[in-house]
């Protein structure tokens, strides 16, 4: 019993040399959060009514599984942009006409003439321009 409670104060002691430690790194996330998520929630303000100004149709190749493409189907929703998504995996014809593109990774974007391969927010609002 004496064993147990030696080794229980030793654990407490030692964890209470991370509180600072944590109580940092929640109060960074809190205040300033990680650099990927303030790209990832960019403002807003700025590109809230981003799918009002789009006049041609945005295309995606994609596949179910890629994140990248997962974030583009967010970030397309969360702006109100619409868009035509073609899986390359669930039809032949969508990757027969990704290939004529010379598609070589997901997802594809198309904004008219303009293509982007792979997905970013601030590429994204580049291409529109």
């Amino acid at each position: 019993m004496t064993l147990i409670r030696t080794r229980l104060r030793n654990f407490h002691a030692g964890a209470k040399r991370f509180y600072p430690l944590a109580a940092l790194v929640l109060l960074s996330l809190l205040l300033g959060g990680l650099p990927a998520a303030r790209d990832y929630f960019s403002s807003p303000g700025t590109t809230e009514s981003l799918g009002r100004h789009i006049t041609s149709p945005v295309i995606m190749y994609s596949t179910r599984w890629c994140p990248y493409c997962r974030k583009a189907r967010e970030y397309f929703a969360r702006h109100q942009i619409s868009f035509v998504e073609y899986d390359i995996e669930a039809s032949a014809m969508n990757l027969e006409n990704f290939r004529a593109l010379n598609g070589n990774g997901v997802p594809l974007i198309l904004v008219g003439d303009r293509r982007m391969q792979g997905f970013s927010p601030k590429s994204f609002e580049a291409l529109l321009k």
